[in-house]
Order: C-alpha cells, then structure tokens, then sequence
C-alpha cells in the first residue's frame, strides 16, 4: 500500500514548484501538494502569516482529505513547517524530510532575510523575477506576499516557534537535506539541529544551490525515498 507524501513549498513559493517532484514520485506515494495561504493564487488570509497559520493549514488539509497520517517533505520554510507539526501534532506525522531549511532565527538575521524581499528592489534589478513572483501568485498581489512574510520573518527573529532544545522532542524520523552549495543555509546550523534530533539522518545533495528550481530533482526523489522506505 502506497505512503502519503505531503511537499510543502517555501517562502514566496507555491505547489508549482514542487510539480515535477511530485510527477516523479507519484508511481511509489499518494502526493499530495498544497499553497499555502495567498501563494500560488490561493485566499489571502486576513491573518498574519506564520508557521503556526501554515501548520494548520495543512491540518485542514489533512482533515478535508480523511489523511490520517503522512510523511512530509518540506522545502525551505516548507521544512520548518513540517517539523513544527511533528513537534506538536506528532500523531499526524510518519517521517519528516526537509531540504533546505533555515533553522535559527534572531532578530539581526530575520533584518538581514528581509532586505531580499524589497517589491521595488526586486522590480528594479530583477525584473525577470519580478514577473516571475507575478505569475506565480496570480490573481493575488505578488507585493503583498512579500509584505506578509516579511513580517512573518520579522516576528520568527522575536521568538521562533521552535528552539533548539524543541527538536530533541520530535519522535519522528527525520532526515535534513542540505545543498552543498546553498549560500543562504550553513552546513553548521544544519548540523547543529540535526545532532539534537532523537531519530535523524543527515545527508548533503551534490552540486546542488539554495534554490528549488536548480535542485536535480531524480537526486531529491532518490534521497526521499530511499529514507520513507529504510
């Protein structure tokens, strides 16, 4: 019997993203993805974005599909998402895999995160990203997206909803993906997390950048799978 999968997007992303990685896994899980609020062209919510908002999101989602439980992969914020429902709802979670996944939040790094998702800058320098951002949020305004996580990162850096000594509490097996040549996610944070995990593995993707669009991903099913089935 096939295992449910759950890919989660990451911050200014959508399910879209995630489509080619679902094609490829789709012969050996049930997938399943989803946009969280305002991405993708989904309802803006009138709340705050947080990873409190998108975790229940995906209760929602789990609850309107009869999903009793299912194994997550999580990219980028996606990631911290995921382990924040296995933190606590740890009867819905099977196995978690993230990729990506910036764990520690501060204030001087949540200013620092902040300053990539300046709407004006963006139309100024990246263009083609801009319109990028367009598409991929349409109907919805692709500025108010980044209006709403920039203040969803400005509150993780006042009080993350997950500390260090959190994922020593997470029962379910775990395994953290890094990219070996992401800029925007060190080796040593990643580490650090993963060392306090009771169940977890760690593993590198080679040659392989912070962004989702230049992940290989028959690397990332094959990372995946070989851990949903170990």
């Amino acid at each position: 019997m096939k295992q449910h999968l759950l890919l989660l997007h990451g911050a200014i992303g959508s399910k879209q993203q995630l489509q080619e990685l679902a094609d490829i896994l789709e012969d050996k899980y049930i997938v399943h993805t989803i946009s969280f609020s305002a991405h993708g062209g989904t309802h803006i919510s009138e709340e705050p974005f947080s990873i409190e908002l998108f975790a229940e999101e995906v209760l929602n989602y789990l609850q309107e599909n009869n999903i009793a439980q299912t194994t997550v992969f999580g990219y980028s914020m996606g990631g911290y998402v995921a382990l924040y429902l296995a933190k606590y709802y740890p009867q819905k979670i099977n196995k978690v895999i993230t990729l990506a996944t910036k764990f520690y939040w501060d204030e001087e790094i949540a200013a620092r995160e902040i300053k990539m998702l300046d709407a004006d800058l963006i139309q100024k320098k990246l263009p083609a990203f801009a319109q990028q951002l367009q598409q991929r949020h349409a109907p919805q305004d692709w500025k108010i997206v980044l209006e709403k996580t920039k203040e969803m990162m400005l509150n993780l850096g006042k009080k993350s909803p997950l500390q260090l000594n959190d994922y020593a509490l997470v029962e379910a097996p775990c395994l953290l993906l890094l990219g070996d040549r992401d800029k925007m996610i060190s080796m040593e944070e990643t580490v650090k997390v993963y060392k306090q995990f009771p169940n977890a593995q760690f593993g590198m993707l080679p040659d392989t950048p912070h962004p989702i669009e230049q992940v290989d991903v028959n690397t990332l099913s094959y990372f995946i799978t070989k851990f949903c089935y170990s």
